[in-house]
């Protein structure tokens, strides 16, 4: 065992308490999973710690050889820019050796994980109703949604891997932010294809989010009392999660760290985001960092825009003033005004 040698998850953050608590759990688990090394953890944005608190754990600790991997389930812009940017100046400003790792990516360890959500929730569901079959199930698979859309279709990909392994009847992917189509108008679309049963399965670890989905499954179950509505578990700490997390750490120091860049915005030339190619890693989150996790959501009967649960239509009003704000840059989506995207969620705007 190198003595020198310390891990260092860099979690995305969150608003929401309970979801950066969970985080911690799980970072809590991986000493079974990588028991050689001390680990720490820190957050891009919003919670504490920050990833520069882990680090400086880390270094007074005797650690000056870093392995880094991001806690996220894609390489999008804060996997592939913001956290690379935070570790090469902390590297830069100690003198520290900090070897960056890949994300979770599309990996047969993931792929079981997920499909074993599934499973779990199939079988709760057949217990009640075993009259519907395999075939009369859709599986709908809900992702975060990014600005990136290599990661995007990461996810259908997922989606049918998982449907493939769970035989279902079909499948259908969704995402909860940023792209389309999102939670509700998706399944207002898996509503009109003639199942039985529909289980919605949240490709996610811990996070605000995961209310979110659940609060727009229920709206729309509400109106379909023929169709069964299935909520499956997200992935959290599944034991497979953690084994894959501890290979993406090992990996750095195999030489099996490098990210899939093939379809890479950044890399290739993609019809609408011409302009991000070759970009510098420069972070975008210095000023929501640290700020503490307090999720908009979590007093809905105070919040000026949402009635029952958190719709995320305040991210609408806040990209607005961001557009309107010259001093904070983010590279234009080509499509956020789609209808069937984050635009969708005005429609629960509470009438003011």
């Amino acid at each position: 065992m190198q003595k020198d040698i310390g891990v260092m998850i860099c979690g995305h953050g969150s608003r929401s308490q309970a979801a950066v608590d969970q985080f911690s759990r799980f970072v809590g688990k991986l000493p079974q999973y990588l028991p050689d090394w001390p680990i720490e953890y820190g957050y891009l944005e919003f919670a504490n710690p920050v990833i520069r608190n882990g680090l400086d754990r880390l270094r007074n600790l005797g650690c000056n050889h870093i392995l880094a991997v991001p806690g996220m389930l894609f390489a999008a812009m804060h996997a592939k820019n913001d956290i690379p940017s935070v570790l090469n100046a902390y590297s830069k400003e100690f003198g520290l050796q900090v070897r960056y790792g890949r994300d979770l990516g599309i990996d047969a360890n993931m792929i079981s994980a997920a499909s074993g959500r599934v499973e779990e929730a199939l079988a709760k569901a057949d217990a009640r109703s075993p009259q519907i079959s395999r075939e009369e199930t859709c599986l709908v698979v809900i992702g975060r949604g990014s600005s990136d859309p290599d990661v995007n279709s990461n996810i259908s990909k997922i989606t049918r891997f998982v449907k493939e392994q769970t035989k279902l009847g079909w499948c259908e992917t969704g995402y909860s932010g940023v792209t389309f189509p999102l939670v509700q108008p998706c399944l207002e679309h898996v509503v009109k294809l003639g199942f039985k049963r529909i289980i919605i399965f949240p490709y996610f670890f811990p996070g605000v989010l995961i209310d979110r989905i659940y609060g727009f499954i229920d709206l729309v179950a509400s109106q379909h009392n023929d169709i069964q509505f299935v909520k499956a578990d997200y992935l959290n700490d599944h034991p497979l999660v953690l084994t894959t997390m501890a290979e993406r750490v090992k990996g750095i120091l195999s030489g099996d760290n490098n990210m899939d860049c093939t379809m890479c915005k950044y890399r290739e030339r993609t019809l609408g985001f011409e302009a991000e190619i070759r970009l510098p890693q420069v972070s975008h989150h210095h000023h929501v960092e640290g700020q503490g996790a307090q999720a908009p959501g979590s007093n809905v009967s105070e919040c000026e825009w949402c009635e029952a649960f958190c719709t995320g239509v305040c991210r609408l009003q806040a990209d607005e003033h961001r557009h309107n704000d010259h001093s904070h840059h983010h590279p234009v989506y080509p499509h956020a005004d789609h209808l069937l995207g984050p635009e969708s969620a005005r429609k629960l705007m509470k009438k003011r």
